[in-house]
């Protein structure tokens, strides 16, 4: 599939990379023993390091760096033994140093990948430049008052991890396959719970346009776009925006913008800095960060078994196709949840029982999987009914719409509503003589070349049998007697 796009000129290629600012999951800030719950009231979450009060001094917090080196690792990445922390000087009204404690030259975590997973079921994969440590900003506040801006420091030097990717994306469908991915290998970490709509992760989209297989363009940077959708959205709008400017004769200019997701359009914020505007130098109040191979090779023996390497197995170990075995890795619950109910069970069939009925009736109730009706032991006793024909599918799902009310178990149901199946071949026959005697018209034109009428004998066998007669069964005896 091409990812080029046609101009009035010819055509062009995005060229698009990624800054993603991920808060770690900690209990406390990067440099202060603060609090970090979200929701807090204002400015009841800041130490004396956060305000910047004169004299104080930062201390590293052990677990966030842990954080950042298994997410590194969960990235495939290289991990720097070796890492500085910088200050990176600018003025903000709610950064109250003056300065942000950042890594620059020496980040705690180097090159890696993700592998992006498309609709079309091929993947591909993009290149993690960096991850570096940094401490969040506070938040101006802009609504509480018709002349002044508010500020609340709670967020102030909370741990943030800046991750990187190369320009390698094509088109806004990868960008949002990479965030996706990503937003799953922290969640399946721990290391951040990926929510966008708290701020807990946001993106920069860093997008040019070039002639395919030229040098790339001069590059905008979209700050803080803050769901996939809206990446989405401000990629497209960004291109044919910087399409127009080109294709006039003019030049994009180097430089921030912001996404209004109001009236749906980038726009100019302030001209693009480079990193010596910024005035990097080593922090002086904090020493190199120092750790060894046996201190990385401990945190890597703690992690789980990521998204990828789950879809590959479920794939290979339970021959699900790679649309499904997609679905069931999106969140690390559902894949419990499925490997649980698969339990001795037809995996397949399972899955497909995960991805409509479950997943259906959840979304329509708008309930999460944790708040489920119905537990993945009970689904599996319903696949397992299906499968030793104790009930028909059509029958399991009146047995499982009852199961999402009551939560009861699906024998229980079955028992209760005296749904087994018909499988006495002399029951099924009794059945199928009868039909077969009150439709004397429909059988000579069956026997007369009409095999397409058969499908009316099935259903009104089943019908006769309240939906109780196994279908294999029917269709064979049928089968017998019309001939």
């Amino acid at each position: 599939m091409s990812n080029l796009i046609k101009g009035n000129t010819g055509e062009w290629e995005m060229v698009i990379g990624l800054e993603v600012h991920a808060q770690v999951t900690a209990q406390s800030k990067l440099f202060s023993g603060a609090a970090t719950e979200f929701g807090a009231e204002p400015n009841t979450q800041v130490s004396l390091v956060d305000a910047a009060m004169p004299g104080m001094l930062p201390v590293i917090n052990e677990y966030c760096i842990e954080q950042a080196v298994r997410t590194g690792l969960g990235m495939n990445a290289k991990i720097n033994l070796h890492s500085v922390f910088e200050r990176k000087n600018y003025f903000y009204a709610d950064l109250p140093q003056g300065y942000q404690i950042s890594q620059y030259l020496h980040p705690v975590v180097g090159l890696g990948e993700i592998e992006i997973d498309m609709e079309d079921g091929s993947t591909r994969k993009i290149g993690v430049t960096r991850l570096h440590l940094e401490q969040d900003a506070g938040k101006s506040i802009h609504d509480q008052h018709p002349t002044k801006s508010f500020v609340d420091l709670n967020r102030s030097g909370c741990a943030l991890m800046e991750i990187v990717s190369e320009p390698d994306m094509r088109s806004p469908e990868e960008a949002a396959a990479y965030l996706n991915k990503l937003r799953m290998i922290l969640r399946y970490l721990g290391t951040c719970d990926g929510n966008m709509e708290e701020g807990s992760m946001r993106c920069d989209v860093n997008l040019s346009l070039r002639r395919p297989g030229e040098e790339y363009g001069t590059r905008t940077e979209t700050k803080n776009v803050n769901s996939i959708r809206a990446v989405m959205m401000s990629i497209e709008y960004e291109t044919q925006r910087q399409m127009e400017v080109l294709e006039s004769g003019g030049q994009v200019v180097q430089e921030t913008r912001l996404w209004d997701p109001n009236k749906l359009e980038t726009r100019s914020m302030r001209s693009k800095e480079d990193a010596h505007d910024y005035r990097y130098f080593p922090c002086p109040d904090l020493l190199p960060l120092e750790f060894d191979q046996a201190y990385v090779d401990k945190i890597k023996a703690t992690l789980p078994e990521l998204p990828d390497q789950k879809k590959h197995r479920f794939t290979q170990e339970f021959g699900l196709s790679l649309y499904d075995a997609s679905v069931l890795i999106a969140e690390q619950n559902r894949a419990f949840y499925f490997e649980e109910a698969a339990k001795g069970n037809d995996p397949k069939l399972t899955a497909n029982w995960v991805i409509n009925e479950l997943l259906g009736a959840l979304n329509k109730a708008g309930l999460d999987l944790s708040e489920s009706p119905v537990n993945a032991k009970q689904l599996g006793q319903l696949v397992a009914r299906i499968s030793d024909n104790t009930i028909s599918g059509k029958i399991a799902k009146d047995v499982f719409a009852i199961m999402v009310e009551t939560s009861q178990d699906p024998d229980t149901i079955i028992e209760e509503k005296g749904l087994k199946q018909v499988t006495d071949t002399g029951a099924i026959e009794k059945i199928v003589d009868e039909v077969i005697a009150e439709n004397p018209k429909m059988v000579e034109e069956y026997r007369s070349g009409k095999d397409k009428l058969f499908g009316f004998f099935v259903g009104q066998v089943m019908k006769k049998s309240g939906g109780k007669i196994n279908p294999a069964a029917a269709n064979e005896l049928l089968k017998k007697k019309l001939a």
